[in-house]
């Protein structure tokens, strides 16, 4: 995957989690749409200032969450629109990920709004979520990218032995098979994570997978301050939530001082 949209060495994309959406159980109706569009752009203004490369929006108080196309109408309709707007208002790159493996809704939102990727949990292989049985969308994704004539508009980021899952269903088959597969799956770039949200993988996985593909690899959990000098040297760049949010904190807004202090870090790695 060549990095055009965000043309940096080791790129880092902050996460712009939105509040609970309509049809959530969250939701919050006194509030309705107006605070969740309030509190991203806040964040997003924060990441920006903070020196981020790039964002990515996704539902992630949507709990217990809907899987791919179960997933409400009002919840895609409620992400494209703060999509578009946060696209109008910001000169920064932005992905999207639908919770659960919602990748034709992420890549409908992404070629209707201007967003230069999505996520994708499981675009191959299969695994048993939070949620129930999450199956490869792979194949449906791929070819619906090709309708939309979006191939080298929206890239598409795959996740392999995705956190909050259990893989028993592919237990025949090592992270290095796992890691392969989504290459096979004609993924632009794979992201490697730990066993749960905050939590970043090892160091001697993230060697392995590295050495075993040819595409770019991305951390999508848990790279701090803390482990950003061991771990991101040897990955293309990564994916940082919690990591930047006030006293590190996944419910709490951004704190643009983390994000400064990460990014500092960030750039004496790039030299």
């Amino acid at each position: 995957m060549e990095y055009k949209f965000i043309n940096k060495n080791k790129i880092i994309i902050g996460m712009v989690h939105l509040l609970p959406l309509p049809g959530a159980p969250l939701h919050d109706f006194n509030g309705g749409m107006s605070k969740i569009i309030e509190r991203a752009f806040e964040d997003v203004k924060m990441l920006i200032a903070g020196g981020i490369d790039g964002i990515q929006i996704e539902n992630q108080w949507d709990r217990p969450f809907e899987k791919g196309q179960e997933i409400g109408k009002e919840t895609i309709s409620s992400i494209a629109a703060i999509a578009g707007m946060l696209k109008r208002e910001f000169n920064i790159p932005m992905g999207v990920n639908i919770h659960l493996n919602g990748a034709l809704e992420a890549m409908a939102i992404a070629s209707a709004t201007g967003c230069e990727w999505i996520r994708v949990f499981e675009l191959c292989n299969a695994y048993i979520s939070n949620s129930g049985y999450i199956e490869a969308a792979g194949p449906e994704l791929l070819r619906y990218r090709m309708k939309l004539r979006m191939e080298d508009k929206v890239k598409i980021l795959g996740d392999f032995h995705v956190k909050y899952g259990s893989h028993q269903i592919v237990g025949d088959r090592n992270i290095i098979d796992l890691a392969k597969d989504v290459q096979t799956a004609l993924a632009d770039g794979l992201i490697i994570t730990g066993l749960e949200t905050g939590q970043a993988p090892n160091i001697v996985d993230i060697n392995k997978i590295k050495k075993s593909v040819n595409i770019p690899v991305l951390i999508g959990s848990g790279l701090s301050i803390e482990n950003i000098k061991q771990l991101l040297p040897g990955v293309d760049g990564a994916i940082v939530g919690s990591g930047f949010k006030q006293d590190g904190n996944l419910m709490n807004p951004i704190d643009k001082k983390r994000v400064q202090n990460f990014m500092n870090i960030v750039n004496e790695i790039r030299g």
